[in-house]
């Protein structure tokens, strides 16, 4: 155990740590350790003397040479009299043990002592022992005869009776197990030995565990995550779809699961790499593959539709496990195992795929996308593959975090790269980094570009443009560039998330994992390696420069990166001559000079960050311009670009983000096809120029935090195109909206608008409108009624505006409204009519006047969210709270209630309960069985029954001043936190919580004893004891003691 610093029992409550599978069966510690040297399959056991150089040296060798990894003990080398824990551990960590017994075995306290644990394991662990009876009969063991007898009375004079009496029974046990004779073979001992390798070898193919990566990190929580999702019971049939990018650890993921279900079923099959196979031997040989490891048995099919057959009539009675690896095309799975009814019910079939739409269109019922490790997982797997061990060497420290920093979490590059490192030297070490800074590995690119190839070409570019120029970026403005190029972005982007080759975030923002990004760069550069001007994609500033400084410039280039912020320096025009392609340039903190006719014709994205207030460049007319970026730049609305670049007719995105000398904007009239118009951070934006009323087409507005901005056109608002208008921290009172106009708005925020005092009635005319925010308005005392005509409303966000006090009856029409943010308002009251939002997810009340809940709120069917954290007011909660079905989290910390209604206990889906801090709650009912997080603050003496709380794994008590003592706590458990609790004097019989990780106890000043933590050894990870000052030992923790 490892004791650390007192931590807020609250952040404690519902920190998200790592799972540990605590250890089970016998003998914990030995599922700690591992035997010297390789991991055994067989455990032999002799008498030496008997033995040693004859049969079991024979048979010894055999194993070896039939590659059985064996441990051979040896009575007769020991020292001492105790046997040792790494032998019982070596027992243990074996498949199969196999005892010699022969006529003096029964003489040795040691070999006694194996066999005894032989047949531990074999009870507890399923382990198999097959003795072989070498020149003795079995009916002398059972009934303890000749030698056996003698042995037993000899031990009889000078061992406990209890242990001789236990040793008796194990020889009378495997008396009983089926085994070999020397007798079998009439005494030919090699006859022998070939036939217990050829049994064992079949044996320990029944047994077959898929081979995994030793070195395995963070997987504990996937694999639960996965197995939370099946029947405990086996009762229905699931299939389970892993998905993700190559080389994430699909395959390893599917494998422990599949060893660790393997165990309850009798028919198991494992098809590995179906998309290769396919490709060259048919789907016909995958299904004579399954068909033979079920039957056990070689079964050949000539066509498809017979294996299926086949399949259906053969398999309908049989409950099996199924392990398919690297399906690429929906009908292999088809083929395979269709839908699932043709498996006996509680089968279970394992999938993996890198195209998440396979899962999709065949109707997978459970989907798990498998992300990247944690850099600190990713260190450790790093360190096991280069060094053996957890972590670098101190002097490697910073040389492994740099080259771990390339993989990005992917935990084949970390295999790969790491076990190539390991045993180098220093400067292959530093060469390899500054490498994979621009290279990655080799054998890391292939499992990438099975993907890319399968991509069409115009998916392929987009892929591309991401790696090189857009990782982290908004999709918005590339969407319109591939769209003007013909590369149709929405199909492809759909296409690469589904291929798990890029991702886009909860803000809309690409994003692509760091060995995608360098595998697509790669691409680029295998164009022409020695020539960057003959690549598609300059990305590197010094390579770009040197293409155009020596007017290399070809066709071939397309998009051109050249941006270096340590300087600022002309391009002249002749610079882009040849450059007659190129549809992207990234041209920051530069001037552009001299003439420019003719040039650039198929340049659509026009990158010109922080550009200059002269304008030197003449004949500048990108006609075909469809993305204009001017941000970061000192710009203003007389600045001379604005003239010549109105030739860009086809102009979609405008972006002037943190334009700060612009006061006003320019006339807009000549884009006529803008979209997007962005002026975010101009901040001393004080008028829009009204011709942004005659963009028809126009998409999205944003003037967030253009604080000087106290009013909009009025023919914003008449814009039949806009779906998203942000209005966040200006100073505007008043939100233009005309009736019959904004009918595409979908989102309205006006968050922290200081002036704003009310929403306008025609608000209500936003027929299209799902997010409404007008969150943090300080002045904002009044919701129109006609709120209630917002048919399409989803989220409605009206926190922090302590001005309003009430909010209009109409809100219950808000039939589609999933999401009520209330908190830290004057509202006192909720109206009946809240009981009508059916949709209703989310209702946050906290910190509001709010003295009681309607009993409307039992209505809220689908209501998965309930936080009332510091509402002093409220002094309880409705009977019929047992009506809110999908309630998962109960949030009242911090509020006046003074108990909990009987029907809470018929929640069945509330997994978070907090009432921390509740001063005035005098006791608790019988709380739900599905709470996996618990945090209480009560005045009774005495907690309700905890123990049948079986999911429960977060439990905090605070500030029970009277409680006295704690009820029998679940064996599920992994935190206890128990602080300010005055009058508790004992936290007894620990000890059933073997997976308790964290225990915190704190200012329990009558607190004097802790018990049973001497079996938590194995599981307990954090003890922290702070004052506490009766508590003078805790049991089982000498080590640990108590602070103060």
């Amino acid at each position: 155990m490892k004791r650390r610093e007192a931590t807020d029992p609250e952040d404690l409550m519902y920190r998200v740590s790592s799972s540990s599978s605590s250890p089970h069966g016998v003998d914990h510690e030995c599922r700690t350790k591992k035997p010297k040297g390789n991991e055994y399959e067989v455990f032999l056991s002799f008498r030496g003397e008997d033995t040693r150089k004859g049969f079991t040296d024979h048979l010894y060798i055999g194993l070896l040479n039939s590659g059985i990894r064996v441990f051979r003990d040896d009575d007769e080398l020991r020292v001492g009299e105790e046997i040792g824990q790494e032998l019982l551990c070596s027992i243990m960590q074996s498949s199969i043990s196999i005892p010699i017994i022969s006529e003096n075995y029964a003489y040795s306290k040691w070999c006694l002592c194996e066999l005894a644990q032989m047949l531990k394991c074999k009870r507890n662990e399923g382990q198999l022992v097959l003795p072989i009876f070498y020149k003795v009969e079995p009916s002398q063991l059972r009934h303890l005869t000749g030698s056996f007898g003698d042995a037993v009375n000899a031990h009889k004079e000078n061992l406990d009776v209890k242990v001789v009496k236990e040793w008796e029974e194990v020889l009378k046990e495997v008396s009983s197990l089926k085994g070999w004779s020397d007798k079998d073979t009439n005494g030919h001992e090699g006859e022998l030995v070939k036939k217990v390798v050829r049994e064992v070898m079949s044996e320990l193919k029944r047994r077959f565990q898929l081979i995994i990566p030793k070195q395995l990190v963070g997987i504990d929580d996937r694999v639960e995550e996965v197995i939370n999702s099946i029947d405990a019971k086996f009762n229905d049939t699931r299939i389970i779809g892993i998905c993700g990018i190559g080389g994430i650890g699909k395959t390893t993921l599917a494998k422990v699961l599949y060893n660790r279900l393997s165990y309850h079923f009798e028919f198991m099959s494992f098809v590995a790499n179906i998309r290769e196979t396919s490709r060259h031997k048919g789907i016909e040989c995958l299904q004579k593959q399954l068909i033979s490891n079920i039957l056990r048995n070689p079964h050949d099919v000539s066509n498809v539709d017979e294996g299926i057959g086949v399949i259906k009539s053969r398999f309908k009675s049989k409950k099996v496990l199924i392990l398919l690896d690297d399906i690429d095309d929906k009908d292999h799975l088809n083929a395979l195992v269709g839908d699932g009814s043709w498996f006996k019910a509680g089968s279970i079939v394992i999938i993996t795929t890198r195209n998440k739409s396979i899962l999709n269109e065949t109707g997978v019922g459970y989907k798990y996308q498998l992300n990247e490790l944690s850099l600190k997982q990713s260190l450790i797997l790093f360190s096991r593959h280069a060094f053996r061990d957890n972590s670098p060497p101190n002097d490697y420290w910073i040389l492994s975090r740099d080259v771990v920093s390339t993989t990005g979490g992917l935990p084949l590059a970390l295999e790969v790269i790491g076990s190539f490192l390991c045993g180098k030297s220093k400067k292959v070490w530093e060469a390899t980094s500054k490498k994979l800074k621009k290279v990655p590995d080799k054998k890391v690119l292939e499992t990438f570009r099975i993907s890319y190839e399968a991509l069409d070409r115009e998916v392929q570019q987009i892929f591309l443009d991401i790696a090189c120029f857009f990782i982290g970026l908004s999709k918005q403005s590339p969407t319109y560039m591939w769209d003007a190029c013909e590369f149709f972005p929405e199909n492809g982007i759909e296409v690469l998330c589904l291929m798990s080759l890029i991702k886009i975030d909860k803000d809309g923002k690409l994003m692509m994992h760091d060995q995608l990004r360098d595998f697509g760069r790669e691409i680029v550069r295998l164009e022409n390696q020695k020539e960057p001007q003959s690549r598609s994609r300059l990305w590197i500033y010094e390579e770009a420069i040197e293409v155009l400084d020596n007017n290399k410039g070809t066709s071939k280039i397309e998009a051109l990166h050249l941006n270096k912020c340590s300087c600022r320096r002309s391009y002249a025009g002749e610079l882009f001559k040849e450059l007659t392609n190129v549809r992207f340039l990234q041209v920051n903190s530069a001037d552009l000079t001299g003439d420019f006719l003719s040039l650039l014709p198929q340049l659509r994205w026009l990158q010109w960050k922080d550009c200059p207030l002269d304008f030197k460049a003449f004949n500048f007319h990108p006609k075909k311009l469809v993305v204009l970026d001017l941000s970061w730049s000192e710009i203003s609305e007389d600045w001379g670009g604005w003239d010549p670049l109105k030739m860009a007719t086809d102009l979609k995105v405008l972006n002037l983000l943190n334009c700060r000398s612009m006061r006003k904007t320019p006339d807009l009239s000549a884009f006529k096809s803008l979209e997007i118009f962005l002026f975010e951070g101009c901040c001393n934006l004080q008028e829009i120029h009204p011709s942004i009323g005659d963009i028809k087409t126009l998409v999205s507005l944003n003037v967030k935090s253009c604080k000087e901005l106290k009013e909009l056109p009025a023919g914003v608002g008449r814009l039949e195109e806009l779906n998203e208008l942000i209005l966040d921290h200006t100073d505007i009172q008043e939100i233009p909206v005309s009736r019959g106009c904004l009918m595409k708005l979908e989102t309205l925020s006006a968050s922290s608008c200081g002036r704003l005092a009310q929403l306008p009635e025609s608000i209500g005319y936003l027929k299209a409108l799902k997010t409404l925010n007008a969150s943090n308005c300080a002045s904002l005392a009044c919701i129109p009624s006609s709120i209630g005509h917002l048919a399409a409303l989803q989220c409605l966000l009206l926190w922090g505006c302590p001005s309003l006090r009430q909010i209009p009856d109409s809100i219950g029409k808000l039939k589609s409204l999933a999401e009520l943010r209330l908190a830290n308002t004057s509202i006192a009251e909720l109206s009946e009519s809240i009981g009508n939002l059916h949709n209703l997810r989310i209702l946050d009340i906290c910190q509001t006047h709010i003295t009681e809940l309607p009993s409307a709120i039992g209505m809220l069917a689908k209501l998965q969210e309930l936080r009332a954290s510091g509402c002093k007011n409220l002094g309880g909660l409705p009977s019929n709270m047992d009506k809110l079905v999908s309630l998962n989290k109960l949030i009242l910390g911090k509020s006046g209630i003074i108990g909990l209604p009987e029907s809470i206990s018929k929640l069945s889906s509330v997994r978070k309960l907090t009432v921390r801090c509740c001063q005035k709650l005098r006791e608790l009912p019988e709380l739900p069985s599905s709470i996996i997080a618990l945090h209480i603050t009560c005045r009774s003496r005495s907690l309700p029954h905890l123990s049948q709380l079986t999911l429960l794994k977060k439990l905090a008590l605070s500030d029970c001043p009277q409680l006295e003592y704690l009820p029998k706590l679940p064996n599920g458990l992994s935190m206890l936190s128990i602080t300010r609790c005055g009058k508790l004097k004992a936290v007894t019989d620990l000890s059933n919580l073997k997976h308790l990780s964290e225990l915190y106890l704190e200012e329990c000043y009558e607190l004097t004893k802790v018990t049973g933590l001497e079996d938590l050894q194995q599981s307990l990870y954090n003890l922290c004891v702070r004052e506490c000052p009766n508590i003078s030992w805790l049991d089982g923790t000498e080590s640990c003691g108590s602070s103060s």
